[in-house]
């Protein structure tokens, strides 16, 4: 399932290759089904389109990613396969990682860990607070929160995933839908 895409620097072949680790909370859940439990929680409407609208805004940047890693979680999963539509990245090839399900930021950093390093450029989709805790550790930052579908992307001047550690990340951008004005007119469901 993994493959392998050799990456090099015809200017500087000892310059180090760059990773980078896209955080993407989930969309906004609905609460409007009572009995469901939390893990099976799905999207609102004001969710579905602030991940299209996300998901837009993230391809127009010119962003890429090698692999998608997703909290099992309904509302994670769904968001994922938002954006993998948007990149016609194949549903089929979202990791589910059921340890990123309200994981806290020390086992998020054990994941981190274990990626393969075929892969440069990596979106990660969860929950909060693991996720905002992640973004401080490894930028040394201090955001509040990551709205809901709030995405990070980090850079870490790095070969390995394994040599990423607290404080090494660089963040690109911080985004998430309410910055934009659009966005702000949407209602509850």
């Amino acid at each position: 399932m993994y493959f392998y895409r050799a990456r090099t620097n015809i200017k500087n072949p000892n310059r180090k290759s760059m990773k980078s680790l896209f955080i993407n909370r989930h969309a906004k859940s609905s609460w409007k089904y009572g009995n469901l439990n939390d893990f099976d929680r799905p999207l609102n409407s004001r969710g579905i389109l602030s991940a299209q609208f996300m998901a837009k805004k993230l391809k127009e940047k010119g962003e890429e990613f090698d692999l998608i890693i997703s909290s099992p979680a309904n509302r994670a999963f769904s968001t994922a396969e938002v954006f993998a539509e948007e990149f016609n990245y194949e549903h089929s090839l979202i990791e589910e990682a059921h340890s990123v399900y309200l994981s806290d930021h020390g086992t998020l950093l054990t994941i981190i860990d274990n990626l393969p390093d075929t892969f440069d450029k990596i979106m990660i989709f969860g929950h909060n607070p693991g996720f905002t805790n992640l973004a401080n550790v490894l930028t040394g930052g201090n955001l509040g929160n990551i709205p809901t579908c709030g995405i990070i992307k980090i850079d870490f001047e790095v070969d390995s995933w394994q040599h990423v550690i607290p404080g090494s990340g660089m963040m690109a951008f911080f985004d998430y839908p309410k910055r934009y004005k659009e966005m702000q007119l949407l209602e509850e469901d």
